[in-house]
């Protein structure tokens, strides 16, 4: 998901709450729900959005035991697929999506098990292993996404999967500094020592020489994988291509606001305008794929 992660401790809003739920989606790099959607879909994308979020929240802001609370959420949605009913009202939101869609408990499971990893796991050595993160962070959001417009294929999925991983590393670069005052570093340690950057670097109000390279290198990684999967946008039909063009088209948006810093994610805000992104939704609906 995008780039309200590791903020101070809130309370986590229900489903109940809408606007609350709405203003973090306007938050995001990519509109989580098209206005124009048919009304069906806009509600089903959305208590997935809630989901989403309120792991997130789980993981990153609550007060207590955050480990306990997730294996608490893991048994309550559970219930979803065991034919009971959840007790927390987002999971009851969410149930009628998933029985509405027969979708999978998979993706839902594994949201769980990365803000399990959340809390022991602050460092990444190699980039294969951040991947292996947004496998289990972004990449289950994209198949809840094409199993509720019925178009989830080896290949969709495929695709799919290097544009929300692509996301979530874009999220990753825009956050660098909010990270670092988290406590975590999502730059590989092995990136950091090639570039000669250290951790120390990441605490300053503008990036200096060597993170600026480092960072221009892992925004083009992240716009390359974004490039490979582009492709989706002409798998799909109907409003599942019209919603996932969103999502990809968010991701462009982003790479010309990154790409816009120079490297300097510290000293420079990387954040598209919605205008930005409109225009890209419709150059992709019409058979562009440049994402620059």
């Amino acid at each position: 998901m995008a780039s309200s992660r590791h903020q101070p401790p809130r309370p986590i809003p229900s489903s109940v709450d809408e606007g609350a739920w709405r203003i973090r989606e306007n938050a995001e790099n990519f509109p989580v729900a098209l206005r124009f959607l048919p009304r069906r879909y806009r509600g089903h994308l959305h208590a997935i959005y809630a989901y989403a979020r309120m792991v997130d929240e789980i993981g990153d802001a609550f007060t207590g035991d955050r480990t306990a609370r997730l294996h608490a959420l893991a048994t309550d949605l559970g219930t979803i697929w065991s034919g009971d009913q959840p007790s927390d009202a987002v999971l009851q939101r969410l149930a009628r999506t998933v029985h509405d869609r027969a979708m999978s408990a998979e993706p839902f499971e594994h949201l769980i098990e990365a803000n399990l990893q959340d809390q022991v796991v602050w460092r990444y050595e190699t980039f294969d292993d951040l991947r292996r993160y947004c496998a289990l962070s972004a990449e289950p959001v994209g198949r809840m996404v094409l199993e509720i417009f019925g178009q989830a294929t080896p290949e969709t999925i495929a695709r799919s999967d290097q544009v929300c991983g692509a996301l979530q590393l874009l999220e990753h670069w825009q956050d660098v500094g909010e990270d670092r005052l988290a406590g975590r570093v999502y730059l590989p340690q092995e990136d950091l020592r090639r570039y000669g950057v250290g951790e120390h670097d990441l605490d300053q109000e503008n990036a200096g020489p060597k993170l600026r390279e480092l960072m221009r290198f892992e925004i083009e990684r992240a716009a390359g994988l974004l490039g490979e999967g582009t492709a989706i946008v002409r798998q799909l039909q109907g409003w599942g291509r019209v919603s996932v063009a969103g999502f990809v088209a968010g991701g462009q948006a982003t790479v010309s606001a990154l790409r816009q810093t120079d490297g300097d994610v510290l000293g420079r805000s990387a954040r598209p305008s919605r205008l930005t992104t409109a225009i890209r939704v419709l150059g992709l609906l019409a058979g562009r794929r440049s994402v620059r």
